[in-house]
């Protein structure tokens, strides 16, 4: 048996979960989300919470059993709690701004990046280089944070870039002339 699998999962008082076969639509004060079981897992509402099995004993079914477990608890708390990733961006001149549906950052090229921000999600910007992303599916928030640190990731030497807010860089020493 899962050890993550088969613990219940505990439902907060504003939050409504209803499952049509393999579908499970989770409700709450920050959203709506919903999930398609994989084959071999069952989902049941019960007293005490969402109780995840699985209808076969096989490797693949007992992979899917903690996995759908975790996913169903992440969606339950994003509904109920929401994500948050924080980034800074580090450089003279680098900056970032929301413009409507899109973030625009200036990250020392030619031309300003314009990175659409998905449904759902909620990003703001603080003293032009604070980015706090926020919403109730734990990998969009994720997702966004990940893509806008890939357009400029931290570089070593001189710590230049897009990082997430408790990311620590190992510098480098540069050349030195002799």
């Amino acid at each position: 048996m899962s050890r993550i699998g088969k613990m219940p999962i505990v439902l907060p008082a504003k939050v409504k979960v209803e499952v049509k076969a393999t579908r499970v639509l989770v409700e709450g004060p920050r959203g709506k989300l919903s999930f398609d079981l994989p084959k071999h897992t069952a989902v049941a509402l019960d007293a005490n919470g969402l109780v995840v099995s699985r209808t076969a004993e096989h490797s693949e079914a007992k992979a899917m059993h903690g996995l759908c477990r975790s996913i169903l608890n992440n969606m339950i708390k994003g509904v109920h709690e929401g994500f948050v990733k924080k980034l800074e961006i580090h450089g003279v001149g680098f900056k970032a701004s929301v413009q409507g549906k899109n973030v625009n950052l200036s990250l020392g090229y030619s031309h300003p990046l314009n990175y659409p921000i998905p449904e759902q999600i909620k990003v703001t910007v603080d003293e032009a280089t604070k980015i706090t992303i926020e919403g109730p599916d734990k990998q969009v928030v994720g997702q966004v944070a990940a893509e806008l640190r890939s357009y400029y990731p931290p570089e070593p030497y001189k710590g230049k870039g897009v990082r997430y807010s408790d990311e620590k860089i190992v510098r480098k020493e540069g050349k030195t002339v002799q």
